[in-house]
């Protein structure tokens, strides 16, 4: 006879939004967030953390989402790349990514901007070695890196003016 299965209270904030849920014990913090929050921009690529495509921002650090438990967002404050832009206003960081034509099938696009996100946070003027570091757990196979590596680049500089 199969055990039934244990249902989680969790609370926790994503993109600065208060959010109850209950979820199943084995469920994954990518599945709760797409599935029952309806924030698609967090994909699964591989389902097992080597691709990057999944990464959200869990208290300001990057994660795979497909490698989280949902039960250990509760408390956290979360960000997904749908809480990036302002209104109709784009991120900085999604305007280089634009200007630099980083983004070709769109699929990894997402995961790559949450991981430079929380690279920047720490690296504010990241240089090449440490832009691949931080961008490591993210696959691409369209774009060949090069316009993602000055994508990154373009936004550090910008954000070093802005603070001028």
């Amino acid at each position: 006879m199969a055990q039934p299965l244990k249902i989680v209270p969790i609370s926790f904030k994503v993109n600065g939004r208060p959010v109850s849920l209950e979820v199943e014990a084995g469920e994954t913090a990518l599945h709760a967030i797409r599935e029952r929050l309806h924030l698609t921009g967090a994909k699964e690529g591989c389902g097992i953390g080597e691709c990057g495509a999944c990464t959200i921002l869990v208290d300001g650090k990057a994660v795979n989402g497909c490698l989280m438990l949902a039960a250990q967002l509760d408390g956290t404050s979360v960000r997904t790349v749908e809480g990036l832009s302002e209104g109709e206003s784009l991120h900085p960081l999604q305007q280089a990514f634009l200007d630099h034509h980083a983004v070709q099938c769109g699929f990894c696009t997402p995961g790559l901007l949450m991981s430079t996100v929380a690279l920047l946070e720490e690296h504010p003027r990241p240089d090449r070695t440490t832009i691949a570091d931080g961008l490591s757990g993210n696959l691409c196979r369209c774009t060949g890196y090069k316009q993602i590596f000055q994508a990154v680049e373009a936004a550090a500089e910008r954000k070093k003016e802005n603070t001028k």
